[in-house]
């Protein structure tokens, strides 16, 4: 508890925390901007074969005449007649037809300009598409891994000022890219850089906070999140355009990086790297900031030396990822916690990814996925800060995948409910990734807290790169991705029972204070359960 006891005598929450964690949390609206913004950027307008450039586009019967029709007499998508073909109402569709050779006419009513569009992601060529978001997604794994490490190494303000700079440049050159490969490789360095702001977004911002409020952090950081979603429903709406719509949300970056430079780094990470004298400046600092300045002053070397030993003699070399394997304690909790992290990703961009497949407005649907977040993470704040960390990602995982499951049997036609299940089953991923954001920043000790987190999100990725794969075994029977998709959060959901709970525990600083911690639990429920067989004992011994 002595890092605690330090916050709490230099301020707890105070104009300091205020301050450092609104500007930490501010660039989090732009997050799902990010994660989401193909749904918009990549929409697939309605489309059909061009006629060849001699037919006169502006008589109807001449356009007609080349197109075939499906079965509801809609023109197909990538089929044209080699020759016209006459016949009331529409081509009798008898003619030999050969994939479109002169391209596509788009409807540009609702999408002015889509990748799609500019670069013909049609047809043959439309598996091209998932490969711009397959890109991005493989980008934020490679940045969940390098990031991770680093900012162990390194710490967190100086890899998310990089972060900042990476996401606006990257986000920038994808707006003006001239090629699709081109625009692939900047959604690939974006998707880097956004993993490396979602970590030491979370991980500064819990280090700076004392125990009892680090629930609050973590809901917070989720409501903004979730508040982004209706930001890129509106900007997206006003801003059709996908080149102005990817500028829009990358710019912004470009303020972040140059407020950042004024963040404190994590004195609690300075204190687990062996620089005493780094702790002492910033936590004087903070002192300054938080008008604790007698408190400040008291702050020694020798007093520091004091409260920190711990810190200081077990945590100054960083741990590397193979620790997470190699150490036994350390092993258990990576290996229940992946499945959380793959199962919540899984699960959520299955959902999200596919907002056309509902039928209606995909601006209605981004703004209705947004709301239901409210009131899912508040009923998950409650459960979090009240009844512990564990029920509530039990709870949120397995909900999930019971409504994801139950989607699954009801009838193609009832979209009222099958999109009320979508709905609910979303908000319930949304409450399990705000809680195991913060479940995985508490279990890890400092030392090894980052690259856990890391590796947490890298395994999240994967399960956002095979989450679409899944979605093409719908052609076997259309149910089937649901039935997967529900299937791996409810079999997740069992791991959280080998986890310890963490509520109202201090944040664990080296693989001794985890066992410590689980020594503790276990002792206590020993002395529990002696506390329980005493009045049996005395009664067993009065009947004798």
């Amino acid at each position: 508890m002595a890092f605690n006891d330090l916050l709490l005598q230099l301020g707890g929450v105070g104009r300091f925390q205020k301050i450092q964690i609104t500007l930490v949390i501010l660039p989090v609206i732009l997050l799902a901007s990010h994660n989401t913004l193909q749904n918009f950027t990549a929409a697939i307008p309605t489309h059909h074969c061009r006629p060849p450039a001699n037919t006169n586009l502006s008589e109807d019967e001449d356009a007609e005449a080349w197109l075939p029709r499906d079965g509801q007499g809609r023109p197909e998508s990538c089929l044209l007649f080699t020759s016209p073909q006459r016949g009331p109402p529409f081509p009798n569709g008898t003619g030999a037809t050969e994939p479109c050779p002169h391209g596509w006419i788009y409807d540009n009513s609702t999408f002015p300009s889509t990748i799609v569009t500019e670069w013909d992601l049609v047809c043959s060529h439309r598996a091209l598409r998932q490969l711009a978001q397959s890109s991005y997604m493989l980008g934020v794994l490679l940045g969940a891994m390098v990031f991770g490490c680093l900012a162990d190494r390194l710490g967190r303000q100086k890899v998310l000022i990089f972060n900042y700079l990476q996401t606006a440049v990257s986000g920038t050159c994808a707006a003006f890219a001239p090629s699709f490969p081109v625009y692939c490789a900047f959604r690939l360095l974006s998707g880097m850089s956004i993993a490396g702001v979602v970590l030491n977004c979370i991980t500064l911002n819990v280090e700076w906070m004392p125990i009892h409020t680090r629930a609050y952090v973590g809901t917070l950081t989720g409501y903004v999140y979730s508040l982004g979603q209706f930001l890129l429903a509106g900007v997206a709406y006003a801003v059709p355009h996908w080149r102005y719509l990817q500028l829009l949300v990358s710019v912004p970056f470009y303020a972040f990086f140059i407020y950042s430079w004024f963040f404190i780094e994590s004195a609690r990470w300075h204190a687990s790297s062996g620089r005493l004298d780094l702790t002492l400046r910033n936590l004087k600092r903070v002192a300054w900031i938080n008008g604790k300045r007698e408190e400040g002053a008291n702050l020694s070397m020798e007093a520091l030396q004091a409260s920190l030993q711990k810190e200081l003699t077990t945590g100054k070399s960083q741990a590397s990822a193979l620790e997470l394997l190699r150490c036994p304690a350390l092993r258990r909790l990576f290996l229940c916690l992946s499945m959380l992290w793959f199962a919540t990703s899984f699960a959520y961009y299955g959902l999200v990814m596919d907002l056309q497949g509902f039928g209606v407005s995909i601006y209605l649907i981004q703004v209705i996925f947004g709301a239901v977040d409210l009131p899912a993470k508040l009923v998950s704040f409650l459960v979090i800060n009240n009844v512990g960390r564990r029920p509530a990602q039990m709870a949120s995982l397995l909900l999930a995948g019971i409504c994801i499951l139950i989607n699954g049997v009801i009838p193609q036609d009832k979209s009222i409910v099958r999109t009320s299940l979508a709905v609910l089953g979303k908000g319930c991923l949304a409450s399990s990734f705000n809680c195991v954001f913060l479940y995985t920043g508490e279990v890890y000790p400092t030392m090894i807290r980052q690259t856990g987190l890391g590796m947490g999100s890298t395994v999240a990725r994967v399960g956002s790169i095979v989450s679409p794969l899944v979605s093409m075994t719908a052609e076997l029977y259309p149910s089937v991705p649901l039935f997967i998709y529900g299937a791996v959060p409810v079999a997740a959901s069992t791991a959280v029972a080998l986890l310890p709970e963490t509520l109202g525990q201090p944040l664990p600083d080296t693989v001794q204070d985890m066992e410590n911690r689980r020594r503790g639990n276990t002792r206590k429920q020993q002395e529990e359960l002696q506390k329980q067989m005493v009045p049996l004992q005395a009664s067993a011994q009065a009947k004798n």
